[in-house]
């Protein structure tokens, strides 16, 4: 992050989305693994040839076999693949604009600059009130909104949106510099001119 930053810009926060989204993934991380286990015991006490009696004593290493496979491709299917895609979101505030990164092999970046933001909203559901989560919807006036979803203590990082946007100079920025006097710009710059 820190060869990205323009001259003078400082990193306030950089926060992931809410985890809770990560509830279900972590529960059949634990799960999974025990059923798979009571699985496996259950074929060697030799319940499985007692439900089906063409199964033989021999097909019980592969019964076992099949009980973790499908485990593991259940885990990697569904929670490490959830996790993971809850790592690939970062939502990142400087002194100068914000940044949403999506993904970690296909990545979807964009930004905005604090100073063409308009409006700072936020909306929460009943859930993420509790959890102190929410979407802040930037209004940037000519070209939209974008969203920020469920980003976690969302009356804090609206807050620092708003103090950071309070601490902009005043003033337009042209390449870099404050230009606060008509008479600094370049003459094809001018207006009328």
């Amino acid at each position: 992050m820190r060869k990205e930053l323009l001259p003078g810009e400082q990193v306030i926060t950089i926060t992931r989305q809410q985890a809770r989204s990560l509830f279900f993934p972590v529960l059949a991380f634990i799960v999974v693994p025990a059923v798979a286990a009571y699985a496996c015991a259950w074929v060697v006490k030799g319940n499985a040839q007692r439900l089906v009696p063409f199964i033989s004593a021999e097909w019980t290493p592969w019964l076992m076999g099949a009980c973790v496979v499908l485990a593991a491709w259940f885990l990697l299917a569904y929670s490490v693949k959830r996790v993971l895609k809850w790592r690939s979101i970062k939502y990142v505030l400087t002194s100068r604009r914000i940044l949403a990164r999506y993904g970690m092999f296909r990545r979807k970046d964009w930004q905005i600059s604090l100073a063409s933001i308009r409006h700072v909203e936020v909306h929460q559901s009943l859930l993420q009130r509790t959890l102190h989560s929410g979407n802040i919807s930037l209004d940037t006036g000519h070209s939209g909104t974008a969203l920020l979803a469920d980003v976690p203590e969302v009356g804090k990082f609206r807050g620092f949106i708003l103090d950071a946007m309070d601490e902009l100079p005043q003033g337009e920025v042209f390449e870099g510099e404050l230009l606060g006097d008509y008479e600094g710009l370049p003459w094809e710059l001018r207006e009328g001119g």
